[in-house]
């Protein structure tokens, strides 16, 4: 009885991490008519770590219809997304070694996917945290509340 016991609470631990690994697991998709699956990623706050994909569910080329997903504070969207725009492509249109970024995702075409992992060590639960698409004119329609609860 008590070996069941014993089991029976192992087994429950390991769901748990489970459930919690797949938590920090978020996938979102976005498509030729520049707009993304969800206006909201949620993770817990009990996340060390969170891995993004990006999956392009459109059939356009990165370089007409590429997208991308940049995480910031909100009130650093509209600026992050303005000075990426000259960062070109090749640096996914993100400012190099911009600070104002916590995460970003490279920039894919259609039929194609990408992922990131990040930290989150200097983020916090409630914070007021932003996703968007930095492809030059999209951050201002392609976007979404990055929430930590």
């Amino acid at each position: 009885m008590l070996i069941r016991s014993i089991t029976a609470v192992l087994f429950a631990l390991s769901l748990s991490s489970q459930a919690l690994a797949n938590d920090c697991n978020v996938s979102i998709d976005a498509n030729d008519a520049m707009k993304f699956s969800t206006d909201t990623i949620t993770v817990p706050s009990s996340c060390k770590e969170v891995t993004l994909t990006l999956n392009h569910t459109g059939k356009l080329p990165a370089t007409s219809m590429g997208h991308n997903v940049v995480i910031t504070d909100t009130a650093n969207v509209q600026a992050v997304g303005t000075e990426g725009m000259t960062a070109g492509i090749d640096n996914s249109y993100v400012k190099p070694n911009d600070g104002r970024v916590y995460a970003f995702t490279q920039v894919v075409g259609g039929g194609d996917s990408t992922s990131v992992t990040f930290s989150l060590d200097k983020m916090k639960a409630g914070g007021d945290y932003s996703f968007f698409c930095s492809f030059p004119g999209h951050w201002a329609i392609m976007r979404g509340k990055f929430v930590i609860q």
